[in-house]
């Protein structure tokens, strides 16, 4: 198999696990803001999913999130799901929306409110169980805002004592996947902070259990591809939030903020072998002012041309000008990659996936935009907290 025909395999093989939530409204923190045709409950956001996986072939999976995609039946879910050509992803709990959880969740200085926080993570692990689910994605915003508010240790010791619980209830295939956030909402400390404190957790934990990167949930100037690469060597890299950020939040479209940086991370995964593990690459971000279907499209194209940069880098020029100790040379060969214009080559794939080479143009053309506006008349539409 030649170089490029190499590339244009692994590309096919690429999965981006798109979020339920991208679907529903969303807003800053003064403001929601509500869309026409948005979906009203869990299928119709499964229906738009489809959509996005038809035009990018790359999107097969819908990661959920309880309780806002709370149904009777998960497995009428599922089947949803597999006849629209998808399938349900990653379940992500809500530990952070309910009155108890003001003082923490399964960190609270309560028992009865670890309890009930413990016993929701449970649920979603039923959950997993009832629609063929592997991961189970944890973030907490457990922490506090002032010094001498809670005992610092403690919470680690509460921290450790929940997610072992719920380790233990983990079935065979499945795996915990930890989430860790610099800041916010805790103003002081955050019980899972950087990717050391995620780490050390899962490591103690077991197998099952790895660490989430969230690209948009480090200090300025973070290296993220250090801690990928580091992760990876570790084997404890278990899945992307993808999103990009300017200040301190996380929302924005992944790519847009500094796309350079997700070619960097990109780099490391193909590097590290990540791009053929089990390493779950997600969406996590919401679409405030923009249409949504359109900006995970965009999105998911986003993380296809960051790969294919990636996948472009001339390993062997690279190994070489690293053991000459040739800086110059070894830069000039990522930038070589970087500075690539990839969207021929992903056209060409898309072709060869039986797929318009467009998709952006291809879904504005489809008119699903237009008749979901149309049909999604009455009832509540989704969106934070639903």
């Amino acid at each position: 198999m030649t170089e490029l025909a190499a590339v244009k395999a692994a590309l096919r093989t690429q999965a981006v696990e798109t979020p339920s939530w991208a679907y529903g409204n969303s807003g800053t923190r003064f403001k929601v803001f509500a869309q026409a045709g948005v979906p009203r409950d869990p299928f119709e956001k499964l229906d738009d999913a489809a959509k996005v996986h038809e035009f990018t072939g790359v999107a097969p999976t819908v990661a959920l999130h309880i309780p806002w995609d709370r149904v009777d039946d998960y497995a009428a879910l599922a089947a949803h799901a597999e006849d629209r050509g998808v399938r349900i992803g990653a379940v992500n709990s809500n530990t952070f929306q309910d009155d108890d959880y003001r003082l923490g969740s399964i960190c609270h200085p309560d028992a009865a409110v670890r309890r009930k926080a413990v016993d929701h993570l449970l649920e979603c692990v039923g959950i997993m169980d009832a629609t063929g689910s592997r991961d189970l994605k944890l973030w907490f915003a457990d922490g506090t805002n002032y010094p001498g508010q809670d005992d610092i240790r403690s919470r680690q010791d509460r921290l450790a004592e929940g997610l072992a619980e719920v380790y233990e209830r983990l079935g065979e295939g499945q795996r915990m996947l930890l989430e860790y956030k610099l800041f916010e909402p805790a103003f002081y400390t955050t019980d899972v902070p950087d990717w050391g404190t995620a780490y050390a957790h899962c490591l103690k934990l077991g197998a099952k259990a790895q660490v989430v990167v969230d690209t948009g949930h480090h200090a300025p100037g973070t290296n993220i591809e250090f801690i990928v690469a580091t992760l990876l060597r570790e084997g404890k890299l278990g899945g992307f939030d993808f999103n990009s950020r300017f200040y301190a939040d996380d929302d924005l479209m992944v790519g847009a903020a500094d796309p350079f940086q997700l070619f960097r991370i990109m780099y490391e995964v193909v590097r590290g072998g990540g791009f053929s593990s089990d390493v779950a690459f997600m969406l996590d971000q919401c679409h405030n002012i923009e249409a949504k279907i359109p900006a995970i499209i965009r999105s998911v194209m986003n993380v296809q041309e960051a790969t294919a940069k990636a996948l472009l880098v001339d390993a062997g020029a690279l190994a070489a000008a690293q053991a000459a100790g040739d800086v110059l040379e070894a830069n000039a060969v990522l930038m070589d990659a970087y500075d690539t214009d990839v969207r021929p080559l992903l056209r060409e794939v898309r072709a060869e996936m039986g797929l318009d080479p467009e998709p952006m143009k291809a879904y504005r053309a489809c008119g699903w935009g237009e008749k979901v506006v149309a049909e999604r008349v009455g009832g509540r539409q989704a969106g934070w907290g639903a």
